[in-house]
Formats: C-alpha cells, sequence, structure tokens
C-alpha cells in the first residue's frame, strides 16, 4: 500500500488474472524483474519495445514451457512521478500494449527455429 496509485494496482490484477487464464501461471504481480539466461532470452523472439515487453517474455517463456517462478519483493513508495503508474493515460497504455501481448496466439519457435527448454537452454527443434 501507498507504494502504487489504486489504478496500477488494478490494472496489475486484472492482468496477473488474464494472464492466468493464457498461461495457467498463477502470478500475483507482474513484478519489477525477470531474470533469463541472454541466449534463451534471445530465442524468445521478443518484439514488444514498450509496457508490453515485460509481460510478453513471460508469455512466451511460459509457451516455451520455462519454469516460471514468482519472489516477493518489497515496494517502496516511488520518489518522482512515473510515466506509466502516475497517470490514468500512461496505466491505459501499459494495460493496451499488455492485453495486446494476451490476445497473441501461443508462441511456437523463436525467430531462428529452436526453442527454448525449460531451464532456459535452447533446444533446436524441440516441440
Amino acid at each position: 500500500r501507498g507504494a502504487w496509485p489504486a489504478h496500477a494496482r488494478a490494472g496489475n490484477l486484472a492482468l496477473a488474472r488474464m494472464l492466468r487464464r493464457r498461461t495457467g501461471l498463477r502470478l500475483r504481480d507482474l513484478g519489477p524483474l525477470r531474470a533469463a539466461r541472454r541466449e534463451a532470452l534471445l530465442g524468445l523472439g521478443l518484439t514488444d519495445r514498450r509496457s508490453g515487453y515485460p509481460l510478453q517474455m513471460v508469455v512466451r517463456a511460459a509457451d516455451a514451457g520455462w519454469r516460471v517462478a514468482e519472489r516477493d519483493v518489497p515496494y517502496l513508495p516511488r520518489t518522482g512521478r512515473s510515466k506509466v503508474t502516475g497517470t490514468w493515460r500512461g496505466t491505459w497504455q501499459a494495460v493496451h500494449d499488455m492485453r495486446g501481448v494476451l490476445a497473441e496466439p501461443p508462441a511456437g519457435a523463436g525467430t531462428d527455429g529452436s526453442r527454448a527448454g525449460r531451464d532456459g537452454t535452447s533446444r533446436a527443434g524441440a516441440r
């Protein structure tokens, strides 16, 4: 409480539910951090360069069969104003971008024809 405005918390909750329906992942927070091995991450073929990027990473990792784990991190009140959560327009744009990511069909192969494995390593031709 106090770290995010109410509209940002509501947007995060709605997108977490949409993510669960799309991928089966039971995440509560779209979160501030994602980690993966570089080559495997590149193999996901991420294309979104705006607010949908973090969600696209999680969706494509789930589609590729990666193990996705959520860890709680503390949030503190922000110093300064966020372009996303600090405005209704920014939050709307983020939700719009992320809804677009969730509407994409499940990703099959990466851009190089390989598919990443559950451990984040690439396995050529795995289906």
